[in-house]
């Protein structure tokens, strides 16, 4: 069983005695504090701080690190406060153990929303302190070393949280080597049989492997000697969960899996590293397309390699990474390489730098998400797919998920570039915003002031960062809209009695107000836009607050500018189009819908005034609208390109078209036109009025 002193000696190789003695006194006082607890499994709870310190001590943290790491559960499980580790041990560590600790206090509807929640808080400490998610990480991993104990749904729950979080933040951190331990474990937990064959599969191949292995470093090992460069070359064991992972994915039989060769080969310099990358393509063939250098674009995380893939002698797969050994560090310890190379601040403070920029990331994630389910929804969809790399216009490289578009691209560049964004350039020609981004795209966004984000992206945007700003615009603006259709709404009613809003007494607002439980004006108006309150009943109670006359309410009209964004939606059942005599329906939560006012769908609601208003078109109303016509006419060769083409005359767009034969020689045309108005249509009709094989037109 280590103890503290172990860990003390440890310590004594990279720390100075006083910082050492301060863990150590951190270590005694949580000692003290968790004094009888005990561990599922039976031993002291001290045990577990001690181990997470061990953890992190591998990982060379700093000294605030491993005193928050001893203290980390002091907080949830015992008597002692926030207040009295700072005067312990002060501000900075009791930062970081309140940011580790969980929240116990609050009732949550379930373990879902439990870790929703918890989550939510541990990336507000992270944006405060990096080193949060660090001493997270490694009591995570702990918790999975010593699961036996649990009953098994805890331990798939426990499982799955942390191959869907903690596995895939460590990736992100770049901590390799902590990252594959979580995914293994996790693996064997979650699904023990599959975990065991494939380890027993392995077992069986390893001494046929071993000899092939030999031999292949043995080449490549003396191959680098003759050219004079120093280098290490050493096997890489694929691991269990990424063998798994692969065989899924790819669809591949263990068999096959099982068959590429993996090397790792180190060395001093970068220069060295695409010497070494020429040397062994000269010695085995590559495999074309599967060359990949992250030395000069690094991955998100940090991480940094040369990778290729060739074929050896009797057509053997062999994968290869090529990296310096500072390379080699980074990639196992990621951002805890930022408290273990102090030396090397360059390439330390540009992890450290990427790391804080996803954390920024993730908090405007955060303050645009709805609740705490879905801003973790959005995480796992961050956490964290394939990258693919763009250009900017001016050549700058941006890294991108593998499937972003083009949307996504501008709400990376920025919020306002998204929200305003109206098309875009891919490679210099003009590209639909839903194409997927390809690696080495060079992607210009057009924007046009006074544009705003579609709804419709939302079935195709791929990051989460985009996903969470379009859907807080889309709700920031549908409020907005709300209370401009609600108070023209009112208005409209009002000036039926030769009144309007700032003529109304303010304590008859302040009585209304009460009356629905409602906090100010503009939340009156948005409950009247969105269709839970009737105009007429709000515009008669304000009327008889502010005067002592009976108010008589008439039905007054409202003018359709076509401006007025998602509060207002056009029937589909009528489709109305400028021209058309028009009556809006309130709907609940829907706002306004629009219908031509003899549609039989309202027939039963039209006189009804808390629901109905009466509608007309703005003289200079603008904008396109479907409308649905029926056209019969006799069965002859061409004659639905000479529809199609009669249409087209008349400036009009087909959207879609269907075809029935109603006998022999009829047939019926259910086609979907885009037009301006009544009088647009009526030129469509014209037109194809004029063709001698139409019989009939009707607009449905």
């Amino acid at each position: 069983m280590p103890t503290v002193h172990n860990l003390a000696e440890r310590l004594d190789e990279y720390l100075s005695k006083e910082k050492v003695a301060r863990i150590k006194r951190a270590y005694f006082y949580a000692e003290q504090a968790h004094e009888g607890q005990m561990r599922r499994s039976g031993e002291r709870y001290i045990t577990h701080p001690l181990a997470v310190a061990n953890i992190l001590s591998e990982m060379h943290m700093d000294h605030q690190s491993l005193m928050a790491a001893m203290l980390h559960d002091v907080l949830e499980d015992t008597a002692v406060s926030k207040e009295a580790i700072v005067e312990q041990f002060g501000e900075g560590v009791a930062e970081l153990v309140d940011g580790v600790s969980k929240l116990t206090h609050l009732e949550f509807e379930s373990k879902l929303e439990e870790q929703a929640e918890n989550f939510q808080k541990m990336v507000l400490a992270m944006s405060k302190d990096i080193r949060v998610i660090l001493v997270k990480l490694a009591d995570r991993l702990h918790n999975m070393r010593t699961m036996g104990s649990m009953p098994p749904e805890k331990k798939r729950r426990k499982s799955r949280e942390t191959l869907e979080i903690y596995a895939p933040i460590a990736l992100r951190l770049g901590i390799n080597d902590l990252r594959v331990e979580l995914e293994n474990l996790s693996f064997e937990s979650m699904y023990p049989l599959r975990a065991s064959r494939i380890r027993s599969a392995m077992r069986k191949q390893l001494g046929h492997r071993k000899e092939v292995v030999n031999h292949i470093e043995a080449a490549l090992a003396e191959r680098l000697k003759q050219e004079g460069i120093n280098a290490d070359v050493k096997g890489r064991e694929k691991h269990l969960y990424s063998i798994y992972k692969k065989m899924r994915e790819k669809r591949k039989s263990l068999k096959e899996i099982l068959d590429v060769y993996a090397f790792r080969i180190l060395t001093d310099s970068v220069d060295s590293c695409y010497r070494i990358l020429g040397v062994v393509h000269n010695l085995y063939k590559p495999v074309p397309n599967r060359f990949k250098d992250y030395i000069a674009v690094p991955k998100t995380n940090g991480y940094q390699s040369l990778h290729t893939t060739l074929i050896g002698s009797n057509g053997v797969p062999i994968e290869i990474q090529i990296r310096t050994r500072d390379m080699e560090d980074m990639a196992n310890h990621g951002i805890a390489a930022h408290w273990l190379y102090k030396t090397d601040e360059t390439q330390s403070n540009q992890t450290h730098a990427r790391a804080r920029r996803w954390v920024k990331n993730l908090l405007e994630m955060q303050e645009r998400a709805g609740d705490s389910m879905e801003f973790i929804e959005n995480v796992k969809i961050d956490l964290f797919p394939d990258e693919i790399y763009v250009f900017t216009p001016k050549g700058q490289i941006m890294e991108m998920a593998k499937g972003a578009t083009p949307v996504d691209f501008a709400y990376a560049v920025h919020t306002d570039v998204g929200n305003s964004c109206v098309g875009c350039l891919v490679n210099r020609k003009l590209a639909p915003l839903s194409q997927p981004l390809t690696s080495g795209d060079s992607i210009k966004i057009i924007t046009a002031p006074g544009a705003r984000p579609n709804p419709a992206w939302l079935n195709f945007v791929f990051t989460a960062k985009a996903r969470s700003n379009i859907r807080h615009f889309l709700a920031h603006m549908e409020r907005q809209e709300a209370i401009a259709l609600g108070k023209k709404l009112l208005d409209s009613q009002l000036r039926n009695f030769d009144r309007d809003i700032d003529s109304l007494l303010p304590d008859a607002f302040e009585t209304v107000l009460s009356e629905s439980n409602l906090k100010d004006r503009e939340s009156l108006f948005e409950e009247i836009g969105t269709g839970h309150k009737a105009v007429y009943i709000v515009a008669r109670r304000l009327l008889q607050l502010s005067s002592s006359e009976e108010v008589i309410t008439e039905q007054s009209s409202l003018t359709i500018q076509g401006t007025e964004g998602l509060l207002i939606n056009y029937a589909k059942c009528c489709r109305p189009i400028p021209g058309d005599a028009i009556v809006g329906v309130m709907s609940k939560g829907k706002g306004m819908v629009v219908h031509v006012e003899h549609c039989r769908n309202i027939s039963d609601i039209r006189d009804n005034t808390d629901r109905c208003v009466h509608l007309h078109w703005d003289k200079a109303m603008e904008g396109e609208f479907l409308v649905d016509i029926r056209v019969d006419l006799s069965n002859a060769r061409g004659v639905l390109a000479s529809v199609a083409n009669a249409v087209s005359h008349a400036e009009a767009n087909i959207e879609s078209i269907q075809m029935q034969d109603m006998d022999a020689t009829t047939s019926r045309l259910n086609i979907t036109v885009s037009v301006t108005g009544r009088t647009h249509l009526g030129r469509v009709f014209k037109r194809l009025h004029s063709l001698p094989a139409v019989s009939k037109i009707e607009r449905v």
